[in-house]
Order: C-alpha cells, then sequence, then structure tokens
C-alpha cells in the first residue's frame, strides 16, 4: 500500500513537472512568435516606402538602373520571403541594396537636397530604428525560449511536445556587419 502512494505520488510530481514545463515553452514560444510579428510590420513598412523611395531616385539618376533593379528584386524576395531563416536573409540583402541606392545619392546633390527625398529617408531611418528595437525584443525571447528549453528538468520534455531544437536569432548578417565595421568615409573639403 505504501509502495502504491509513493508511485503515484511521483507519478503526479513528474506529471505537475511536464504540465509546468509544457506551459513555460508554449508561454515563450507565443512570446518569441509575438516579437517576430513586430519585427514582420516593421519589415512591411520599410517594403512600403521603396517603391517610392525608387521612383524619387529614378528621376534624378536613372541611368542607374542596375541599384534601382537590385533594390526593387531585394524587396521582392524580401516580400516573398515566410520562414525566419529566408526573411533575415532576405532583409539582409535589401539592406545592402538600400546602402548601395544612398550611396549612389551621394553623387547627386539635386537628389539629395530634394524635399521628398529628404522625409523618405527620414522615415526609412526611423523604421530602421525600431526594426533594430524589434529585433532586440525578438532575439531576447528567443534567448529566453532557448534557456528554458535546454535547462533541466524542461530538456527532458521539449522533446516530446514538440521543442526539440533551438529557434533562430534574426542576425544581421555578415555582409551587415562588414558595413558596420567599415572605417567611415574620409571627407575633404
Amino acid at each position: 500500500m505504501i509502495l502504491m502512494i509513493v508511485v503515484i505520488a511521483i507519478i503526479a510530481v513528474v506529471a505537475f513537472m511536464m504540465v509546468g514545463a509544457y506551459n513555460r515553452l508554449v508561454k515563450l514560444d507565443q512570446s518569441a512568435n509575438q516579437s517576430f510579428a513586430d519585427i514582420d510590420v516593421q519589415l512591411k513598412q520599410r517594403q512600403d516606402l521603396i517603391p517610392n523611395l525608387v521612383e524619387t531616385v529614378k528621376g534624378y539618376a536613372d541611368h542607374e538602373k542596375g541599384t534601382l533593379d537590385a533594390v526593387t528584386q531585394a524587396r521582392a524576395a524580401a516580400a516573398g520571403a515566410r520562414t525566419v531563416e529566408d526573411k533575415v536573409q532576405a532583409e539582409n540583402m535589401l539592406t545592402g541594396a538600400l546602402g548601395r541606392l544612398f550611396a549612389v545619392s551621394e553623387a547627386y546633390p539635386d537628389l539629395k537636397a530634394n524635399s521628398n527625398f529628404q522625409q523618405l529617408q527620414s522615415e526609412l531611418s526611423d523604421i530602421e530604428n525600431k526594426l533594430a528595437a524589434a529585433r532586440r525584443f525578438f532575439n531576447n525571447s528567443i534567448n529566453e525560449f532557448n534557456s528554458v528549453r535546454r535547462q533541466f528538468p524542461t530538456v527532458l520534455f521539449a522533446g516530446m511536445f514538440g521543442f526539440g531544437s533551438d529557434k533562430a536569432f534574426f542576425d544581421v548578417g555578415s555582409a551587415e556587419r562588414a558595413a558596420l565595421n567599415e572605417a567611415p568615409p574620409a571627407l575633404k573639403f
């Protein structure tokens, strides 16, 4: 009789641990999904600005067709990406294409002075700042999920519940990281 009570108590404790682990993983998974949705909103806003930006630049620098096409193609790829990994890769391509577009704009003083271009550039800068904050929040959510998933006793049950692998971070990518480490352009007067 005592043996049966001990066995039932052990089963109850294990069941309680499993339910707790499952509920915590679900909560953290949901938090990560919500934070990615926040990134998606910012990415959509950035993608919506790009056609106006391209049209404005096209009016001043029409012979920069290769750069404008690259931005348009990168935007289309970013809009069509579905998974986190695909979005990260497509958005990094788009960021690089936008960087080249702004580099081209440096050669056109009339374009840089255009109020529409300045407004679009300002809106894009604002979205980039919001996007950076959303990425930090997402990566924090992913870090918390991955950490809890690996902790004992959750690690014992995570695979059973369908949470068997780590979630991917939203990495800025090697191209953007290299651009951040570049020396600033030299100014000559």
